[in-house]
């Protein structure tokens, strides 16, 4: 049991009483934070903190026994540690904090430097003139994957230095979603060709659909006879209105004979276990993901190119078609012969980012401490 005082909140920023967790991942890296962080010595509690005007209800997705959510309002004068994750304050309520002797964090989980570019070049409006920087941050904590694209925008525009920090996930809520489902939504072989999924957002350069798909491609033109289908979700929109999408498809024999479709969205525990026998992803600078590593929690075989964690699913380096495409195929000749061995090393792999490794709570608590150290901004 935690004997520490430190009473720390993380912001949320909610759009509805019930919003889904499955359309980004904010809001469970913020409940995964929040988990991890009471396993420090030092911390006496963890709430979620909610900055927009949204009620608080009994249709939140995640257990408020177990993760307490408050507003803003509530939270404001009980914080000794407030981390903004995922809704900003003002500078009158940044102010306040002060007051309280509370330390303010700017935890970073996107790839804010490519958001801006994409924001400034292609007319993606973010906050037009009214652009609100906070400098009064004591820490910058950053997860691995977006500090080689965007620490230097983070800390010239904040006026301090960024850190990169452990990056956490936990398996509850990919488990909670498929509780219901068949072998709760873990892999089991199924005879016969398999299905291909690509499930990239396809709202960036980032996490974009096109070389998964020549990937499956490359791989149909082997082996046929193995591929039932390729289904790209995210797509739809795509392949009804980007007349260079539809193109550059139509030159792929797996879309010419009829063996390929473009869907919406879904949530993926939900996919994984009533369409999909295999999954492939490409990365741009984003090489730690919760999507890979809901994958490979329920053993699904994953070709990716996620150098950060090449020890999961199926890896390929960089944008190299044919490296992924071998290992594409080394899934349709050889995994079902080893999948439950193949699961076990997933999940194996995965404990090094669960709130409970020792690793991972000795970093924090030792970024928590160094944060007491310095004055507070």
């Amino acid at each position: 049991m935690n004997t520490g005082t430190l009473r720390i909140g993380i912001t949320i920023g909610l759009h509805q009483e019930n919003e889904s967790l499955w359309n980004n991942g904010i809001k469970q890296n913020a409940v995964y934070l929040a988990e991890t962080l009471k396993q420090c010595p030092s911390v006496a509690s963890v709430h979620l903190v909610n900055t927009t005007a949204v009620a608080i209800t009994a249709a939140l997705p995640w257990d408020q026994a177990r993760w307490p959510t408050v507003s803003f309002e509530q939270a404001k004068d009980n914080l000794d540690v407030l981390i903004e994750l995922g809704g900003q304050i003002s500078a009158d309520q940044t102010a306040y904090l002060k007051t309280q002797d509370c330390r303010l964090i700017s935890y970073c989980c996107g790839f804010e430097y490519v958001h801006v570019m994409q924001s400034v070049l292609f007319n993606r409006p973010m906050w037009g003139y009214d652009l609100f920087v906070n400098q009064r941050y004591d820490a910058i904590w950053m997860v691995p994957q977006v500090a080689t694209n965007s620490q230097s925008y983070f800390e010239t525009l904040r006026r301090r230095p960024a850190q990169v920090v452990p990056f956490v996930w936990d398996p509850i809520f990919v488990n909670q979603r498929s509780q219901d489902f068949d072998h709760h939504g873990e892999y089991r072989p199924r005879p016969g060709p398999k299905r291909l999924t690509v499930m990239e957002p396809n709202n960036d350069i980032v996490k974009f659909c096109m070389y998964p798909a020549f990937i499956a491609e490359e791989a149909y033109r082997q082996r046929p006879q193995d591929i039932e289908i390729l289904q790209v979700t995210n797509a739809e929109r795509l392949a009804r209105e980007s007349k260079e999408f539809i193109a550059v498809m139509n030159q792929l024999d797996i879309v010419r004979q009829h063996k390929a479709v473009f869907l919406g969205r879904f949530d993926t525990p939900q996919f994984l276990s009533q369409m999909t026998d295999v999954v492939i992803s490409h990365q741009i600078e984003n090489a730690l993901n919760y999507f890979y590593f809901d994958v490979c929690w329920q053993g699904y075989p994953l070709v990716h190119n996620a150098y950060m964690c090449s020890d999961l699913g199926y890896y390929y380096e960089g944008n190299n078609v044919k490296d992924g495409s071998r290992r594409l195929l080394e899934v349709l000749g050889t995994h079902d012969g080893s999948w439950q061995d193949y699961l076990a090393r997933q999940r194996q792999v995965l404990n090094r980012y669960l709130p409970g490794s020792s690793q991972v709570t000795a970093e924090y608590e030792r970024l928590l401490a160094a944060l007491l150290e310095q004055p507070i901004v």
